[in-house]
């Protein structure tokens, strides 16, 4: 009884905390319930607060917009009043203008209509005055006929037939006077042109001395010492063999004191032979390498020479705008000959002539003195085709853009192509008298030249030849050949071939000694 009384109690209490934690609750949400009410009272009140402020804000922004509104339409107003203003003043000093232009042009009418009343009342005095002539000439044509018919009569010819005579009579002795007097006027032309050119030469002549140098084979290098003779030829000769096969000219070391002779007929080739010794010998190392190197190094500062010298050539004679590559053909003159005449010198020399002759016949003497530094410049071109060297310049004369009076000068100065230019028959006389001076030239000297190169041009046709030396004054013929191609059982064969090929095809003093030179070289390098 008591454990039911007890869960009965149990229960109330449970039944009466429910009830009571359920006014709480209730209580709780009545509280909640009004600050929820009270915030979102505070929050319309703010909400409307705001509204206000915005509204009064959006007021205040709507006036000042219309106050600006109405002081930029007041000021455009203004402006467009101004701008109104200004063009009808403008349209009324317009009018001013074109009524006193009225004025003036109505004036100027009245004037041209009483100028019209004089011109005709001219008119009418001239038309009356022809008629008055007209009559006059028809009288004086009547008499002119009549007078006509008496003298027809008196002399039995018509009028025709005597102007015919009278002009027959009046041409014949007309013609035997031109006749008379243009032949007198030919001969004094003659003799005064032969008398001026021989005069205009003598002077050109004397105004341009030129010293003339003989061309020579032979170039001494000087040295301080005998012992430098012994350098020079190295071990069992290697060094000198090494010099000459590199440079293609004969180094003679023999008693002469304190010189070594280099002997070559290609002036180029003794230029780098001479350079190469003087750097050689002032290094002190002499060896075949060191020599390739130096002849290598030598070579290319000559062609930078060559271009220095035809620089250096245009600039003296004044002669501006030339092509760099001819410039290095005139470069090449300095190392070339013809018939023992210095090309260069000659054709300096030429160029001067030519421009005194040019100017004292009053023509370009600018032009002609660069035609006649430019006439023999196919003598020096590199690769010497097969024709003439004079058409072969012109080539080149028109390749670079030169004027066609200069490539005319050029190609006719040996009478190849026809002369179309003053300036050619100029060019020709002179090149004539540089070459003609006393002491000039020598044709023993260009036909040695020729036989040497005819001896390398026939061995350097030969399959396998690298290199070929003229040398002892044509009387030796060194050949380089290549020593994959060429074996030592072929050396022999090709230096005979050579060696008859010569016999049949040049004409020569003595014999040549044909020398077949082959070289195997093993090179490597340590690092």
């Amino acid at each position: 009884m008591e454990i039911i009384i007890a869960v009965i109690a149990a229960v109330v209490g449970i039944v009466v905390g429910i009830f009571i934690d359920r006014s709480l609750l209730r209580s709780l949400l009545r509280k909640q319930e009004q600050e929820a009410q009270e915030r979102a009272s505070l929050i319309v009140r703010e909400a409307e607060i705001q509204a206000e402020s915005l509204k009064k804000d959006a007021e205040n922004y709507k006036k000042d917009c219309i106050l600006e509104a109405k002081e930029e339409i007041l000021k455009k107003k203004n402006e467009i009043e101004e701008e109104l203003n200004r063009k009808r003043n403008l349209l009324l000093t317009n009018e001013s203008k074109l009524k006193q232009k009225e004025q003036t042009l109505g004036k100027m009418a009245e004037q041209q209509k009483k100028r019209e009343a004089e011109l005709n009342q001219i008119a009418e005095n001239l038309k009356q005055q022809t008629e008055i002539i007209n009559k006059k000439k028809e009288e004086a044509e009547r008499l002119r006929l009549s007078q006509v018919e008496q003298l027809e009569k008196i002399a039995n010819l018509t009028a025709e037939e005597a102007k015919q005579q009278l002009i027959e009579s009046l041409k014949e002795e007309a013609q035997a006077q031109i006749q008379g007097y243009a032949k007198n006027l030919l001969e004094e032309a003659k003799m005064s042109a032969t008398r001026e050119a021989k005069k205009i030469i003598i002077q050109t002549i004397q105004r341009t001395a030129t010293e003339h140098a003989i061309e020579n084979c032979v170039s001494i290098f000087h040295i301080e010492s005998e012992e430098i003779k012994g350098k020079v030829i190295g071990r069992e000769g290697r060094n000198i063999r090494a010099l000459e096969a590199a440079t293609g000219v004969e180094i003679i070391v023999d008693d002469t004191p304190d010189a070594i002779i280099i002997s070559g007929f290609d002036p180029v080739r003794r230029e780098v032979a001479r350079l190469s010794l003087q750097k050689l010998v002032a290094d002190g190392r002499i060896h075949p390498a060191r020599i390739e190197e130096i002849v290598a190094k030598t070579t290319k500062s000559i062609e930078e020479e060559i271009v220095e010298i035809g620089e250096r050539t245009a600039i003296e004679l004044g002669i501006h705008n030339l092509h760099p590559e001819l410039i290095k053909l005139v470069g090449r003159m300095r190392f070339r000959s013809s018939y023992g005449q210095n090309l260069l010198q000659h054709s300096k020399e030429v160029a001067r002539l030519c421009a005194t002759m040019a100017a004292e016949l009053g023509l370009n003497a600018k032009l002609a003195k660069r035609a006649g530094l430019l006439h023999d410049i196919g003598k020096v071109y590199p690769d010497e085709p097969d024709m003439p060297h004079a058409l072969l310049g012109m080539d080149l004369a028109r390749k670079y853009k030169e004027n066609p009076e200069v490539c005319n000068a050029i190609g006719a100065h040996h009478d190849e192509i026809e002369m179309t230019s003053l300036i050619s028959p100029i060019v020709q006389a002179c090149d004539a008298i540089s070459g003609s001076r006393p002491g000039a030239r020598r044709e023993i000297m260009e036909s040695y030249i020729k036989r040497l190169k005819d001896l390398e041009e026939i061995a350097t046709s030969f399959e396998g030849v690298t290199k070929c030396y003229a040398i002892q004054a044509g009387r030796e013929l060194r050949v380089i050949v290549d020593a994959d191609q060429v074996k030592d059982e072929k050396a022999n064969s090709l230096a005979f071939d050579i060696a008859q090929k010569i016999e049949k095809g040049l004409q020569y003093p003595g014999q040549v000694k044909v020398t077949v030179i082959r070289e195997m070289r093993a090179v490597s390098y340590a690092k």
